[in-house]
């Protein structure tokens, strides 16, 4: 049996101009520059710097001409109700700009770090083989073992596999004493500690390389002997296990300190390049108050190209029109009309960013003033928003991914937002506060004592903030602070 329903449904589109706004508004200073390039190396009739003739000729008298768009087929006109929005916000349309590190330098002039292309670390290990002496069946097992080396210097494999890949993938046939032999021999290779399957094994490896004075040789037993009191730090056994004083065991945990965990991190070939943040704001106290200021990258001085637009006016003065002009001018007139809006979007995004960094600005004065985190006020997207009358996902979007140079450093937005907490007298207190004192209260504890979660959750109590012990849990995990056992030093 059919059945038929009427169904009324309200939904609401944006249009693609708004969606491209809004991506405009996420980006920081330097994705933005480069949508800027991206934009005027697509549309001709965009060009940047100041116009010097802008006041003798109005592009905008001849393009609101209404005479000649009479003259053009309406089919011409793209109908954009039709666009599918999700299309334009899908996460697996990644710009090449989203792709480049930000190292610009702060200042007005762009600048190009040089980076050598220098030796991968898996090359520099394979060079070093060459120094030892090795039958082909070992040097083809060496070679394996270098490749499965991983970036932090460790072979996360046990030997029963190794063999059977060296078998299947390298028809190189052996047996776990050769291997073991040949592994051996790479973790002779520099730097110290490469080849290690574990962190118990990379210690050792790194410890045997050193003079074999008192505190060396404790402490490669300490390592050998007592690995798993040593990481969870029962000094108390390892004392008695060991029949030593407490000086030599705090001089054998320095020369354990000084050893690298992560060897294959220390290799220069290695290093990664740095992204440098660029400020998108900067804000200054000036007399005693706070001045706001727009990085200038943001605020580029572009214009329409007079080139396009003296071409609609030759068009307008010409007496014949052919169908050939006619579309030129078409061509042209849609190339302005791009062009003008994207000057008026960037003017909306300097205006947006703004009004929301003013506002978050006045809302967190105290803190601006002082630099204690202890004065950050509570504050979630909604209070800014309300207060600006826009969209919780238009601060959102500024507060995610844009930086503020402050007298205290460069900040991300996002770090001023957070929720709040009621103290004994009954005020709302922000979480950052909370956790700023419960990082104090860890500093200043008795390390050979220190304090157990319950334990801080008095002190925090007493200090006028009433937190149960799982929150102080919770935000202890969030700072990455150890558990009171970890925390504690001979």
């Amino acid at each position: 049996m059919l059945k038929q329903q009427l169904n009324f449904k309200l939904s609401q589109k944006l249009s693609p101009q708004q969606i491209q706004l809004m991506k405009l508004i996420q980006l920081p200073t330097q994705a933005f520059e480069q949508r800027i390039k991206q934009e005027i190396e697509e549309n001709p009739a965009l060009e940047t710097g100041k116009d010097e003739q802008r006041d003798e000729y109005d592009y905008e008298d001849e393009y609101d001409n209404r005479d000649s768009e009479a003259e053009f087929d309406d089919n011409n006109e793209i109908d954009a109700e039709d666009i599918n929005v999700d299309e334009y916000l899908s996460d697996d349309e990644i710009p090449s700009y989203r792709l480049q590190a930000n190292n610009y330098s702060a200042d007005d002039e762009e600048k190009r770090v040089p980076y050598a292309a220098g030796t991968s670390f898996t090359q520099h290990l394979r060079n070093q083989l060459n120094t030892f002496r090795f039958n082909e069946n070992e040097f083809e097992i060496a070679e394996f073992l270098v490749g499965s080396i991983d970036e932090s210097g460790y072979i996360r494999r046990n030997i029963p596999d190794i063999v059977d890949d060296l078998a299947f993938t390298q028809n190189v046939y052996t047996d776990e004493e050769t291997v073991e032999k040949v592994l051996k021999k790479v973790q002779e290779l520099d730097p110290a500690g490469v080849g290690g399957r574990s962190l118990q094994e990379c210690l050792l490896i790194q410890l045997k390389r050193k003079e074999a004075t008192r505190a060396v040789t404790l402490a490669s037993e300490i390592i050998e002997e007592s690995f798993d009191q040593f990481s969870k730090k029962h000094y108390t056994k390892l004392l008695s296990k060991h029949d030593i004083s407490e000086d030599d065991l705090r001089d054998a945990i320095e020369v354990i300190s000084h050893l690298n965990p992560k060897p294959g991190g220390a290799y220069s070939g290695n290093t990664r390049m740095v992204e440098h943040v660029i400020p998108d704001f900067t804000i200054k106290i000036v007399d005693g108050d706070l001045e706001l200021s727009l990085n200038g990258r943001n605020a580029p001085e572009m214009h329409v190209s007079r080139d396009y637009s003296n071409m609609l006016k030759g068009y307008k003065e010409s007496k014949k029109k052919t169908k050939e002009q006619k579309d030129a001018v078409m061509f042209i007139k849609q190339k302005l009309d791009a062009a003008k809006w994207f000057i008026e979007a960037i003017k909306q995004r300097q205006q947006t960013l703004m009004v929301t960094m003013s506002a978050i600005m006045h809302y967190q004065k105290e803190y601006f003033l002082t630099g204690d985190e202890r004065n950050l006020r509570p504050m979630i997207l909604k209070d800014i928003a309300d207060e600006i009358e826009m969209d919780v996902s238009t601060v959102s979007r500024v507060a995610n991914s844009k930086y503020v140079d402050t007298p205290y450093g460069t900040k991300l937005i996002k770090e001023f937002f957070s929720e709040s907490m009621k103290n004994d007298q009954g005020e709302d207190v922000s979480t950052r506060e909370i956790k700023k004192i419960l990082e104090m209260s860890i500093e200043e504890e008795d390390k050979k004592k220190p304090l157990t979660d319950e334990k801080l959750a008095k002190v925090l109590k007493d200090k006028g903030y009433p937190i149960a012990r799982r929150t102080v849990a919770k935000y202890r995990e969030q700072l990455d602070i150890p558990v009171a056992r970890l925390r504690k030093e001979i």
